[in-house]
């Protein structure tokens, strides 16, 4: 073993501990640290006994043990516990070195903490760390931001342990400037609570409305994972659907249908919310948890509003191909809003991000990997300046070819009351996306006439704002023009 680590990390729960074995499996020497040091003794004595893993007992024998300039990775709780462990660190640490958080921080928290750090002479990367348990023991996908300077020094190490694609390219690229790395992944996060809703919703169609049992859509979720929605969700969805229990009895009709989540979804609303963004299948995901934790008021609720289940007459075969086209389309609304949030965030915050680089990022290793990323990838290969993937040639034509099939989902849903609040708020993004006119025109009269808060007109330039006296006695001061 060598006499220093390559690098020190910080915290031994379930994605700390994997970490650290994947980094010792691709040649390198880790030094481990965790607040409670009993901790360590039991993993460097048990699972990572015989290993090229150095046991420290304080935060100064962590940093003395590790090779200058200083790589020491946090995998901790967001909030206070890292604010709490860089204060410690950096009397610690000498110029040049460089902290690491990887666990889901607040991406303005980040963007706080890059410019403590580097007031005090050191480097600071934050990166987002996808892939679960399994992605972060044989390959995660990662995004790290932060101190440029950083990146030469930790990309052989982050680089080695991320997953790769099947030319053997890492799913890891320096994403940009202080907070970038932990922006991409809260969107990255934002992202997979739309999938998952999208699958949630076609599930039900499948179980409710077209009356389809357990083994079938097991097998029509494995049929569609050999299709555009190839995906480690899609796959999962499969074996869960197929998972039964000692007594022969599913799995998945004996779990609560409460969900729970993390706040990373609701970040990427309040983000697309402070830039005008209008993520609107992803707020709507994140409300779908909110509103399946009010299990209680929906149960009385339902017997007030009982719904009536009828048979299903039509073609089953073809509307479950409407309804995979359905999911892929909203697919697509989910990712083209995502990366508009990105590209708008970008320009607020002075990052350079690379967008291609970001979809070959999520290919491998993290939880929305799917092929499908890879015509993301290629959509921004041949125009980095690509406004919205709805306006690259691959996904229009795309479109063209599924909003029949969506149109007939949301309908059929809609005519039986079961609720498709992701497929509806994509669809009808997609429909006010590619409006040339939109009702805001009222919308704009009323705010005028209540409170003069002008309008442009169609027969002027744009910029130009008007106001009228619309009952004859308001006069003609308007108040400021500005967009909150």
């Amino acid at each position: 073993m060598k006499n220093k680590a390559d690098i020190g990390l910080i915290g031994l729960a379930v994605m700390g501990e994997n970490i650290v074995m994947n980094m010792e499996s691709k040649g390198f020497t880790v030094a481990v640290f965790n607040r409670t040091v009993q901790k360590v003794d039991n993993f460097v004595k048990g699972r990572a006994a015989g290993k090229n893993i150095i046991a420290t007992h304080s935060l100064e024998e962590l940093v003395s043990s590790v090779e200058r300039p200083r790589k020491i990775m946090m995998l901790v709780k967001a909030g206070a516990p890292v604010d709490s462990f860089i204060d410690n660190l950096i009397p610690l640490m000498d110029k040049g070195d460089i902290i690491i958080d990887g666990g889901n921080s607040h991406f303005t928290d980040t963007i706080q903490r890059c410019k403590k750090v580097e007031e005090a002479g050191l480097l600071y990367v934050g990166t987002g760390v996808s892939g679960g348990e399994e992605g972060a023991l044989k390959g995660p996908s990662l995004m790290p931001g932060g101190s440029n300077k950083a990146w030469p020094e930790i990309k052989e190490i982050f680089q080695a342990v991320s997953a790769k694609v099947e030319d053997g390219t890492p799913c890891c690229d320096w994403v940009g400037e202080n907070g970038a790395g932990h922006f991409v992944k809260m969107v990255h996060n934002g992202i997979e609570y739309g999938d998952m809703q999208l699958i949630c919703e076609a599930y039900s169609l499948m179980k409710n409305l077209v009356g389809l049992s357990n083994e079938e859509i097991q097998k029509v979720f494995s049929e569609w994972n050999k299709t555009e929605l190839d995906s480690y969700l899609i796959e999962i969805t499969a074996e869960i659907m197929g998972h039964k229990e000692e007594d022969g009895r599913f799995t998945i009709d004996r779990i609560l249908d409460t969900a729970g989540q993390k706040g990373t979804g609701k970040w990427t609303g309040i983000a697309a919310l402070d830039e005008g963004i209008p993520l609107t299948l992803i707020g709507e995901a994140v409300f779908a948890r909110c509103l399946s934790a009010m299990k209680e008021e929906r149960v009385e609720a339902s017997t007030l509003f009982p719904k009536t289940t009828t048979d299903f007459k039509g073609d089953k075969k073809a509307f479950i191909e409407d309804i995979r086209k359905a999911l892929y389309a909203s697919k697509i609304i989910s990712y083209a809003q995502g990366y508009s949030l990105m590209k708008t965030a970008a320009t607020t915050y002075g990052w350079t991000l690379n967008y291609g680089a970001i979809a070959l990022m999520w290919r491998g290793g993290c939880i929305i990997r799917s092929a499908f990323l890879g015509k993301i990838k290629e959509a921004f290969d041949n125009n980095p300046e690509l406004k919205n993937l709805l306006l690259d040639p691959y996904f229009s034509s795309s479109m063209k070819t599924l909003t029949s099939s969506w149109r007939n989902v949301v309908a059929e849903a809609f005519k039986q009351g079961i609720p498709v609040p992701a497929f509806a708020a994509a669809l009808s993004y997609f429909d006010g996306y590619t409006s040339s006119r939109l009702p805001a025109n009222l919308l704009q009269a009323q705010r005028d006439y209540f409170g003069a808060h002008t309008y442009e007109r169609t027969d002027d330039k744009r910029g130009k704002f008007f106001h009228t006296n619309w009952t004859g006695t308001g006069g003609s001061t308007a108040a400021s023009t500005y967009n909150a």
